[in-house]
């Protein structure tokens, strides 16, 4: 019985069809000579779906060769998959969503008959209604094809049929299709294909009739790339419960510092005597206060530890006369003291700003100092280590744990890129990313004191409450300038300096004496203590400059 309207599958079948996102197929780029004469598809539905084919061509000219269909997006996010197998008769490549059956056997004049035979996977979907077979089953040369005939047989009655031609998005009917007297076989038939064109059959039959089910697969997309799932939504669990652990750590840790700050740093808070005189909390120096305040060794550290050697006596600080040089500048001059009670990165300093000689104008040191004060630096950080105030070195822990932040953190980007090309866990890259970001950042925190090195630095806080309120102790007025002049270096750490400059200042201007100079810095003719504070600023900004490219100045709160 001839069959020539869609009226038996449009509503129910058709419809649902086209908007489960049939693909549009391309056309080859250029037909190859010859034509296919007649092309007669055989299909058989097994019991449990698959595609039993055998197919029949005709041809003239060189063997031709089909595109297949493997694969129709349904969805943004989703494919349907049609596995074609067991060929015979003929080779299958795969292209992408596509794939070439070309036909076995050469090429001449005259016609030629090629036998084929494959399976097809995939191609029957349960309705609410029934079970249907859609497939595109005919078509997709890349030459002409005059006649094409298919036909489908099954165990089951068939329900409704419908076929089109044309690209994969036609709406217009085949040449013919009908069923047999029986309704157990369907056939269609079309008419003069071009080439990339295809014929798309539809038989719907009962429920039961077979077993086969659409072939569903993610597209693999950016947006699948990083899909929530159990493996990445546990990574990224696992990740946050480690990152809660490391800030749980560090909050243990500077929350140990902060109770014995706030226990002990009243302990510090007073004047800096003993009996023999100045003595600053733990006999910490100013280099070594710096250091332990911030876990940097700064070049203020240095410049302070500069005028402690002075005021020590190892070093005399004279400036020059401003109109001979043409711009202010001090010259460094070596004491004849020995160097006996220096620790290392002091000696270590000492030994670089003379380098052989007893005069150096300061700036001489501009631009070759570099070296140098790496190593008084790396002998701070030792210090630190050596005074049992620190388990590492900061500086190392600190590199170590950022560098290995940012070696992760660079292989999860290379992670991240692979597994997004290739799979849906690029959240599990990202997971790496963020723990080698966290490692990186995190890594400045990692310096932890001791127990010995808190306590410390609770009593060098509670000295520098004591600075900043400028209390000045009594004295004896022979050794007020001496005891003084101490303090001035651990000003210039904790940044008091100017005012504790004008309490040196005064102090010596109270003094008796023949000149108005300090024992640790001498002016220029005509210089008088009312000018210190503004010189020794100078001389510190200056100092900084010169035995640095950068000037680090820290700001203590």
């Amino acid at each position: 019985m001839l069959v020539r309207t869609r009226l038996l599958i449009a509503p129910l079948v058709a419809a649902p069809l086209m908007a489960a996102g049939l693909l549009t197929g391309a056309a080859p780029a250029s037909a190859a000579s010859g034509q296919v004469v007649k092309d007669t598809v055989a299909i058989t539905v097994a019991p449990d779906g698959t595609l039993q084919v055998k197919e029949t061509v005709i041809y003239e000219g060189a063997a031709p060769a089909r595109t297949l269909i493997r694969r129709k997006h349904l969805d943004d996010r989703q494919d349907r998959r049609y596995d074609v197998g067991d060929v015979k008769g003929g080779t299958l490549t795969n292209q992408g969503d596509r794939a070439v059956l070309r036909v076995s056997g050469g090429g001449g004049a005259g016609r030629r008959t090629a036998q084929l035979s494959y399976t097809v996977k995939g191609t029957m979907t349960t309705l609410r209604t029934g079970e249907q077979l859609n497939w595109v089953a005919a078509g997709g040369w890349h030459v002409p094809a005059a006649q094409t005939r298919v036909t489908v047989d099954s165990s089951a009655v068939v329900q409704n049929l419908n076929c089109f031609a044309g690209d994969l998005s036609s709406t217009i009917g085949c040449t013919q299709f009908f069923t047999n007297h029986t309704h157990t076989q369907a056939e269609f038939r079309q008419e003069d294909l071009q080439p990339g064109e295809y014929v798309t059959v539809m038989v719907g039959y009962p429920l039961g009739t077979a077993k086969g089910s659409p072939i569903i697969e993610q597209r693999h997309t950016v947006t699948t790339a990083f899909t929530v799932n159990g493996l990445t939504g546990g990574t990224l669990l696992g990740l946050l419960v480690l990152l809660l652990g490391g800030v749980g750590l560090l909050y243990v840790t500077r929350g140990r510092d902060a109770r014995i700050v706030n226990k002990k740093a009243a302990e510090g808070d007073h004047a800096p005597l003993d009996s023999a005189g100045f003595a600053p909390p733990d006999g910490v120096r100013p280099g070594q206060i710096g250091t332990l305040i911030d876990e940097q060794a700064d070049v203020v550290d240095v410049t302070a530890t500069i005028i402690d050697l002075a005021v020590r006596g190892y070093i005399l600080i004279e400036e020059l006369p401003r109109e001979t040089y043409g711009r202010i500048d001090w010259q460094l001059r070596r004491l004849r003291r020995a160097p006996d009670d220096l620790l290392p990165y002091e000696r270590i300093l000492y030994d670089a700003l003379f380098n052989g000689r007893d005069v150096v104008a300061l700036s001489e040191l501009g631009g070759t100092f570099a070296d140098q004060l790496a190593a008084v630096r790396s002998a701070l950080y030792e210090d630190v280590v050596r005074q049992g105030w620190f388990a590492r070195r900061p500086d190392s822990e600190r590199t170590r744990w950022t560098s290995i932040g940012m070696i992760l953190a660079g292989l999860g980007v290379i992670g991240t890129i692979v597994l997004a090309v290739y799979t849906n866990l690029a959240l599990i890259g990202l997971a790496v990313i963020i723990a080698g970001a966290a490692l990186a950042v995190g890594g400045q925190y990692m310096p932890a004191k001791t127990t010995r090195g808190a306590t410390v630095l609770a009593h060098t806080l509670g000295f520098r409450a004591h600075l900043f309120r400028g209390d000045v102790p009594d004295a004896p007025a022979g050794h007020r300038v001496a005891l003084f002049s101490h303090y001035l270096p651990y000003a210039v750490v904790f940044d008091v300096v100017q005012s504790w400059a004008h309490t040196v200042a005064d102090v010596g201007a109270g003094n008796s004496g023949p000149s108005d100079n300090l024992y640790w810095y001498e002016g220029p003719a005509e210089w008088d203590l009312s000018n210190f504070a503004e010189s020794i600023r100078s001389f510190t900004l200056a100092t900084s400059g010169a035995i640095s490219a950068s000037r680090q100045f820290r700001s203590l709160s």
